[in-house]
C-alpha cells in the first residue's frame, strides 16, 4: 500500500512546541520549518490543513524529524520533506526545495491533489 509521509523540520514533545511557538512570534521569517508555517498557525493547525486532512482519502502520515529518525536512522534527507512509501521503499515526492517555494496551504493541497492523480492509491475504506 503507497502512503504520503510529511515530514516536519521540528522536533516531538511539549518543550519544543514551546520553542517552535517562540520562535514563531519573534522570528518567524527565520523558522527553519515552512512545511510548519504552511500547514499550522502560530498556536494550531490551520483550519484549511486541517479540512483537507480529515477529508482526503489519501493515505497521510506525520511525523516530526526525529520520530522519523529513530524509525528510518540510514535515510539521509533534508527537513522538511514529503515522501512517497510504497510497500517498505520511501522516495522523496515532495523535496525541501520544491516545500521551500510554496507560499500558502491552498498551493500546497494542489500539488499534493494534482501528484496523486496519476497514483494509483488503493482506499483501505
Amino acid at each position: 500500500m503507497k502512503k504520503i509521509i510529511f515530514i516536519y523540520n521540528a522536533r516531538s514533545g511539549k518543550l519544543n512546541s514551546l520553542l517552535d511557538v517562540a520562535h514563531k512570534l519573534i522570528s518567524p521569517k527565520t523558522y527553519q520549518c515552512k512545511l510548519c508555517t504552511i500547514t499550522h498557525d502560530t498556536f494550531t493547525e490551520n483550519t484549511l490543513w486541517k479540512e483537507f486532512r480529515k477529508n482526503t482519502s489519501l493515505p497521510l502520515e506525520f511525523f516530526h524529524s526525529d520520530e522519523f529518525e529513530k524509525q528510518h536512522k540510514n535515510i539521509e534527507t533534508k527537513y522538511p520533506v514529503i515522501f512517497l512509501q510504497e510497500d517498505q521503499k520511501l522516495t522523496e515526492w515532495i523535496p525541501k526545495s520544491e516545500i521551500e517555494k510554496i507560499e500558502t496551504t491552498q498551493e500546497l493541497i494542489q500539488l499534493i491533489k494534482s501528484k496523486s492523480k496519476t497514483m494509483n492509491f488503493s482506499n483501505p475504506h
